[in-house]
């Protein structure tokens, strides 16, 4: 009964009209929208309307939140799920922005001997229904876009990641779709371990050798904001994340040519 209620709540507020000033923002700091056809754009925007209505914001360290932030973020948060439907990052909640880079308190483990130390962080997704983001970051990728880092894109494939518990580099898939998967991230995952022990050129961050979780949110990141590269260099790859996330950003329209 709690379902069907929340989903024609959500009829109800996709139906609303989008704000011209939030398109305003979405064209300005969002190149990605500039890429997708009519259809998906008027998707996009209900996507935002619904995501903005059931996830809280809290600006953090003397951040004032504005429509600027709150538009920015969620429009770049829906582009991956444009085509789940009735998703809405289930396990979410809320959303912390800090003004710059942000500290968290680590516990390092050395021998037998738990030593705490302080890491200063861009963005980071919680397992509690947060995420937390440095809105200096976010802005540095609205105006460097296609450089294949996408701080919000990162942290909200992390919120994907966790959905059936596990931070494991592996969503929830249907069940025929395990193995391949497994098969081609973790080969993946393991040449750009050997990439970067080797200082060899890739086409994926190195962070992504950090873990599995951290390669499915990098290779996110580079799916959406460097396709054709990533089409061209790792084939397979762009494949399972084309079936997963139900998107081919490969065939989207040219980016539009910056003016003069």
């Amino acid at each position: 009964m709690l379902d069907f209620f929340r989903r024609r709540r959500r009829d109800e507020v996709r139906d609303r009209p989008f704000p011209p000033e939030w398109r305003e923002i979405v064209a300005r700091n969002v190149a990605m929208f500039h890429r997708l056809d009519a259809h998906d754009r008027a998707e996009l925007q209900r996507k935002i309307l619904v995501f903005l209505e059931e996830k809280s914001f809290e600006g953090c360290g003397g951040l004032e939140l504005t429509d600027e932030i709150r538009v920015t973020i969620a429009a770049q948060a829906c582009i991956p799920i444009l085509r789940f439907e009735d998703h809405y990052y289930p396990r979410l909640r809320s959303i912390l922005v800090y003004p710059t880079t942000f500290v968290a308190r680590r516990e390092r483990r050395e021998g037998g001997w738990v030593r705490e130390e302080d890491e200063a962080l861009l963005g980071e997704s919680w397992h509690d229904g947060a995420l937390v983001l440095s809105w200096a970051s976010v802005d540095r990728d609205v105006h460097d876009a296609g450089d294949a880092r996408n701080v919000v894109i990162h942290e909200f494939a992390h919120q994907l990641d966790t959905e059936d518990g596990g931070a494991d580099g592996t969503p929830p898939l249907p069940r025929a779709e395990y193995a391949p998967w497994v098969r081609i991230l973790g080969g993946e995952y393991l040449a750009l371990r050997e990439a970067v022990g080797d200082d060899a050129p890739h086409l994926l961050d190195g962070y992504g050798a950090k873990s599995e979780a951290e390669f499915f949110a990098v290779a996110s990141e580079t799916f959406f904001e460097k396709p054709a590269e990533l089409l061209r260099e790792h084939p397979g790859l762009y494949a399972e994340l084309c079936r997963y996330y139900r998107q081919d950003p490969a065939s989207w329209a040219p980016a539009p040519a910056d003016p003069d």
